[in-house]
């Protein structure tokens, strides 16, 4: 071939791509109407979120709630692959899974290589877990001191940038957990509704520990994560999460979880009812 015909040989390969490439993110929700299953990666580290119930041994959450309303609303079945912090990206790009509700807060640069629902179904924060005598009062306190993070944390940047933490990555938040007991880390910061909900159910585990700060770190809002181009399918979805919004199942599913704090709920419910 040619050395001038080249570049036009490319570019229409490059566009035989790009709506190859589209074409497949529209016929995502046909597909999960077609097999009948909405596949849902979620993260099990525990309540409010997402865990295994140790009398049923079946998964239970806020998060899965959610997932079981949406399928719902679709008319399938739900189906749930469990995930983690370090691969919960890689399982949705892959196809592994249709969405992710799996305890990801909006950020521009997640934002860069996938897409979005548009309305939360929550916001979180995160909250510092420590020891009582560690005499850490204030998020500036970490400066210079090693600081436990689930890996893939939104927590890493502002823990680094902001506060001079030194912080080390674990691949879950149980291991997180695990390293500061074990006296790897001054504190570990995850989402402030689980590690409440933490030590309030295991005192005697956790006599020891408190969460040391009165505010939460980062406060973001939690959204459903879809891939890079599937526009309709997180169009159909964020229409469900309106409803489940306005309609008050997401406060039912929140209070029944025992999530600490509904304010955001409350607010978003009165706001979205009144623009209907």
């Amino acid at each position: 071939m040619s050395r001038k015909f080249l570049p036009k040989a490319l570019l229409a390969m490059s566009i035989a791509l790009l709506a190859a490439t589209q074409a497949s993110a529209d016929a995502t929700l046909d597909r999960i109407k077609a097999r009948g299953t909405l596949t849902v990666g979620v993260i099990l580290s525990g309540a409010p979120f997402g865990y295994i119930d140790p009398t049923s041994q079946t998964q239970k959450g806020y998060n899965l709630d959610i997932a079981k309303a949406l399928s719902d609303d679709l008319g399938v079945k739900l189906e749930t692959v469990t995930v983690t912090p370090p691969n919960r990206v890689q399982f949705l790009q892959q196809g592994k899974v249709d969405i992710l509700i799996a305890n990801m807060q909006y950020t521009e640069d997640r934002a860069k290589v996938l897409d979005w629902v548009a309305t939360p179904y929550d916001r979180s924060g995160g909250a510092a877990v420590g020891r009582k005598d560690s005499g850490l009062k204030d998020w500036a306190d970490l400066k210079g001191k090693p600081v436990c993070v689930s890996q893939g944390s939104n927590f890493t940047q502002p823990l680094i940038e902001q506060y001079g933490a030194e912080v080390k990555g674990l691949p879950s938040q149980p291991e997180s957990l695990l390293a500061l007991q074990g006296g790897n880390c001054v504190a570990a910061v995850h989402v402030g509704a689980t590690v409440g909900l933490l030590l309030e159910d295991r005192p005697e585990e956790w006599k020891d520990y408190t969460i040391l700060f009165p505010t939460e770190l980062l406060p973001s809002d939690s959204v459903i994560w879809v891939r890079k181009g599937e526009k309709e399918t997180a169009e159909a979805l964020d229409k469900s999460i309106r409803q489940l919004h306005t309609s008050g199942k997401l406060l039912e599913f929140a209070k029944a979880n025992r999530l600490r704090n509904t304010d955001y709920l409350e607010q978003e419910r009165k706001t979205l009812s009144a623009g209907k």
